[in-house]
């Protein structure tokens, strides 16, 4: 039988696993950053209130984070996660903290999340980092913009720490980058990666999340958009990057490997919408688990095997 990269991954059978409608006061729920914390499954997920005040027009997101012992149920706080000083120039321009890409490197988890700045319509990456998930702590941007989806890798290669980017321009809309820093704040040694449109579930643009080491390679769990006649529609792929020259890619999934088919991915406040901030691999378990926003109303678990999926982008299927 033919190999489908589309049928590594099964949906949990009890999706949504968080629902916008069970919490009173919530606008939209959408794209979690999935990591874990000792034996807990930590999501910062992604929250509109209908009464935000901390925003302009539509852009009036927080994060706040969710927390389950099973990776299944959770609890989701209602409290902000994501607190800047605004007495500080420019934090008081920015707004709308949403898809965090959250990577662990030795004992702290460092975010970056993509910031709209007032007056400006475009997002940056901004970097902060926690111990606890209790205390948020701050940094400074770390992207020109406008780059949304900046994400770390979880160790040093070759001395250097190094990030995936998604600059955005006019003509060139949607591409992956890779970047070298020597402190996680000081950002060069820009190149290219992969452009998006090498097949219609990503024609419109790509975006990466925080890759995942493997023995074959960097797994990078990535989005594509198609754009239809009936409107954006969001995908999921992925991409294995080489392990000590991390800009060349060595595999890509051909097809996508999840995408908006269910009652929770079709309809809701983005209609035709998977998308994701990471995934979590479960080593000993072959096991890669998928935390996706659906229609940025649901928060939905899928899973698969590790392996497979890394076979998948090296056999390009």
């Amino acid at each position: 039988m033919k190999r489908d990269a589309t049928r590594i991954f099964k949906r949990y059978e009890g999706n949504p696993i968080l629902d916008v409608k069970d919490f009173p006061g919530v606008a939209q729920l959408y794209n979690p950053s999935p990591v874990m914390y000792g034996d807990e499954t930590i999501l910062l997920i992604s929250v509109v209130d209908h009464a935000a005040t901390r925003g302009y027009g539509r852009d009036v997101g927080q994060t706040r984070i969710a927390r389950s012992k099973d990776g299944v149920h959770f609890e989701l706080s209602d409290e902000d996660f994501i607190k800047l000083d605004d007495s500080q120039y420019p934090n008081e321009l920015f707004h709308h903290f949403i898809d965090n890409r959250t990577t662990k490197i030795d004992d702290t988890y460092y975010m970056v999340t993509p910031v709209m700045v007032h007056g400006f319509g475009t997002p940056l990456g901004y970097l902060g980092w926690t111990k606890d998930f209790e205390t948020y702590h701050p940094v400074t941007a770390i992207t020109a913009p406008s780059n949304r989806g900046a994400s770390i890798f979880p160790e040093k290669i070759g001395g250097k720490y190094y990030k995936l980017d998604r600059p955005m321009t006019p003509t060139a809309a949607g591409d992956i980058w890779i970047s070298a820093s020597e402190d996680l704040i000081h950002w060069g040694e820009f190149k290219p990666v992969i452009a998006h449109g090498y097949r219609f579930w990503n024609s419109q643009k790509m975006g990466p999340t925080p890759p995942i080491k493997t023995d074959k390679g960097w797994l990078t769990i990535v989005h594509g958009v198609f754009d239809p006649a009936g409107g954006d529609q969001y995908y999921l792929g992925a991409i294995l990057l080489d392990l000590e020259e991390p800009w060349k890619v060595i595999g890509k999934t051909n097809s996508y490997i999840l995408g908006p088919e269910e009652w929770y991915e079709l309809h809701g406040n983005s209609d035709n919408t998977c998308f994701c901030c990471g995934a979590i691999a479960d080593y000993d378990k072959d096991q890669i688990r998928l935390y996706y926003g659906g229609t940025d109303k649901y928060i939905c678990l899928a899973t698969g095997s590790l392996s497979e999926l890394v076979q998948a982008c090296i056999d390009q299927i």
